[in-house]
C-alpha cells in the first residue's frame, strides 16, 4: 500500500510506531498530486514547499486537505472566485488552530463551487473538478474538490464545509464519509461566511473512525464564536468503538422514500441499505417530517439572504478585484462585482437582496423563518421516538458535466440533506454501494438530534461494519 493510500487511523498509528514520518506521507501525497490532479483537478493549489516544511516541523503529523474558504495563515483563499484572486490569508481559522493543535498540518487547497454555491463544483471560476470514479462526471459540490481528493487517494482525509448538503452529496458521488455537525459544533471563524446560519465546517474521510478522530480535533467552544456553547466534546473515537446495530431504533422518515424522481439504483441501494440494519438488529419505525415539503423554499430564502449579506463586503474597496474600468465610487462598485462575482453568487445576491428588501422582508424571509421552527419542531419530536434517521443521501448518483442547466433542477440534489441543516441536527453520508451498470458510488444518511454526533456516528460505523 502506498502512503497517499492511508486513512488518518493507519497515519497515526504508523507515525507512532516509527514506520514513517510525516515528511514521507507529505511526500508520497505530492506524488500523487503530480500523478493525478492534471485529470481529477481536486486542489487548485498545493503548496509543496510550505507542506514539506510543516512536515518537518511537525515529524509525528497527519497531513489534512483543506478547502478554499478555510484561511490558513500564508496561504491562498479564494473561494474558488476571481474576486479573491491574489488574497493571501494573514491568519489561521479555529479550525485550522484546532488541527495543529491535535497533531495535523494543512496541506493543498481544494476546489469548489464558488462562495460554497452549487452543488457540482462546476461554479468554480479557477478550475474543474472531475469525479474520480467517473472522469465524464461532477464530483458533487460545494465541497467537490475535498471529496474528489478522498476518493481519488489524493489526500489522507480533507476538511469541507455544509450549508445545505455541501460535505454529504459529494460524499455521496464520491465513496468517502462525510460529516456535518450540529450548527455550533465547530467554530466558524476564518472560515468564509455564506449563510451563516447554516455553515458548519466538517470531516470529509476514508472511514468512519477517521471521521470520529477529525471531529473530536475540530470541535469545540471559541470564543471568537458566538455561536460555539461551552459544552463539552466526547472522546468520539472511543465511544463508537464497540458500535452495534443491535437495539438501535431507525426512524424512516415516510417524506424521504415517497419522492418522485429518485434515481431507480438510489432507491434500491437505500432499500438494501434498511434491509441490512434491520437484519442486523436494528428496530426500524417509520417516523414523518410533515414539513419537510417546506425545507426546499425556505431554505432558498434563508440562504441568498444572509448570503447577500456576508457577500456585500466583497466591494472592490476593501478587499477583494477592484475593475481597472470603474470611473467613480459607484462604478467601482459595480463592475468590481460584475467582473468578480460568477453567473450563480450573482443569481444568489440578487434573490437574497430581494427577499430583504422594504415590502418583502415579512412576506418572505420573516415567514421562511417561521417555517424553519416548525421543520426543527418536526425533528425534536421525531428524534423523540428513535435514536437516528436513515434516508437517501442525494436522489441521484454523480451526473454528467452540464446535464444539469437548470438551476431549479440543480437546487433539488440537496432535496434530502437541507431539511437537518435547518434544524441545525448533525448528518452523515456514508458509502452504501454501487450502481450496476455505470459503478458509481451512492452515498446514504443517518441524521442524529443536536449535539448527538457520538450517537449519529455509533449508527455511522455500525453501517460501515455490515457493509464491509
Amino acid at each position: 500500500m502506498e502512503l497517499y493510500e492511508l486513512g488518518i487511523k493507519a497515519a497515526q498509528d504508523g507515525l507512532a510506531k516509527g514506520e514513517f514520518t510525516s515528511t514521507d506521507l507529505v511526500e508520497s501525497l505530492i506524488r500523487r498530486y503530480r500523478e493525478k490532479n492534471g485529470e481529477i483537478g481536486a486542489y487548485l493549489t498545493f503548496d509543496e514547499e510550505q507542506a514539506l516544511a510543516l512536515a518537518k516541523a511537525n515529524p509525528k503529523s497527519v497531513p489534512i486537505a483543506i478547502k478554499d474558504l478555510i484561511n490558513v495563515a500564508g496561504q491562498p483563499c479564494t473561494c474558488a472566485s476571481r474576486i479573491l484572486q491574489g488574497y493571501v490569508s494573514p491568519y489561521d481559522a479555529t479550525v485550522i488552530r484546532n488541527l495543529k493543535a491535535n497533531g495535523f498540518i494543512p496541506c493543498g487547497r481544494c476546489n469548489m463551487d464558488e462562495f460554497a454555491m452549487g452543488s457540482s463544483t462546476e461554479n468554480s471560476a479557477l478550475g474543474v473538478t472531475r469525479n474520480p470514479f467517473d472522469p465524464g462526471r461532477v464530483p458533487g459540490g460545494s465541497s467537490g474538490g475535498s471529496a474528489a481528493a478522498v476518493g481519488a487517494d489524493m489526500c489522507i482525509a480533507a476538511l469541507g464545509s455544509d450549508t445545505g448538503g455541501s460535505i454529504r452529496q459529494p460524499a455521496s458521488f464520491c465513496n468517502c464519509v462525510g460529516v456535518k455537525p450540529s450548527y455550533g459544533r465547530v467554530s466558524r471563524y476564518g472560515v468564509t461566511a455564506f449563510a451563516s446560519s447554516l455553515d458548519q465546517v466538517g470531516p470529509m474521510t476514508k472511514s468512519v473512525d477517521d471521521a470520529a478522530i477529525l471531529l473530536k480535533a475540530l470541535a469545540g467552544r471559541d470564543e471568537m464564536d458566538g455561536t460555539t456553547p461551552d459544552v463539552p466534546v466526547p472522546d468520539y473515537p472511543s465511544a463508537i468503538a464497540d458500535a452495534d446495530m443491535k437495539g438501535l431504533k431507525i426512524g424512516l422518515p415516510k417524506e424521504y422514500f415517497e419522492v418522485s424522481g429518485m434515481d431507480a439504483e438510489v432507491k434500491r441501494i437505500t432499500d438494501e441499505a434498511v434491509r441490512k440494519c434491520e437484519a442486523a438488529g436494528a428496530e426500524l419505525v417509520e417516523v414523518s417530517l410533515p414539513h419537510t415539503g417546506y425545507a426546499m423554499a425556505v431554505y432558498y430564502i434563508i440562504a441568498p439572504a444572509e448570503a447577500s449579506a456576508n457577500l456585500a463586503r466583497f466591494d472592490g474597496v476593501r478587499y477583494g478585484h477592484r475593475s481597472a474600468a470603474s470611473r467613480d465610487v459607484t462604478s467601482l462598485y459595480l463592475k468590481s462585482r460584475a467582473e468578480g462575482f460568477g453567473p450563480e453568487v450573482k443569481r444568489r445576491i440578487i434573490m437574497g437582496t430581494y427577499v430583504l428588501s422594504s415590502g418583502y422582508y415579512d412576506a418572505y424571509y420573516g415567514r421562511a423563518q417561521k417555517v424553519r421552527t416548525l421543520i426543527k419542531r418536526d425533528f425534536d419530536e421525531a428524534f423523540a421516538k428513535v435514536d437516528v434517521m436513515l434516508t437517501p443521501c442525494a436522489p441521484t448518483p454523480a451526473f454528467k458535466f452540464a446535464e444539469l442547466q437548470d438551476p431549479l433542477t440543480m437546487y433539488l440534489n440537496d432535496l434530502f440533506t437541507i431539511p437537518s441543516s435547518l434544524a441545525g441536527v448533525c448528518a452523515a453520508s456514508v458509502p452504501a454501494g454501487f450502481t450496476r451498470e455505470t459503478k458509481l458510488p451512492v452515498g446514504v444518511q443517518f441524521i442524529a438530534g443536536g449535539y448527538e454526533e457520538t450517537t449519529l456516528l455509533k449508527a455511522c460505523k455500525a453501517f460501515e461494519r455490515i457493509m464491509a
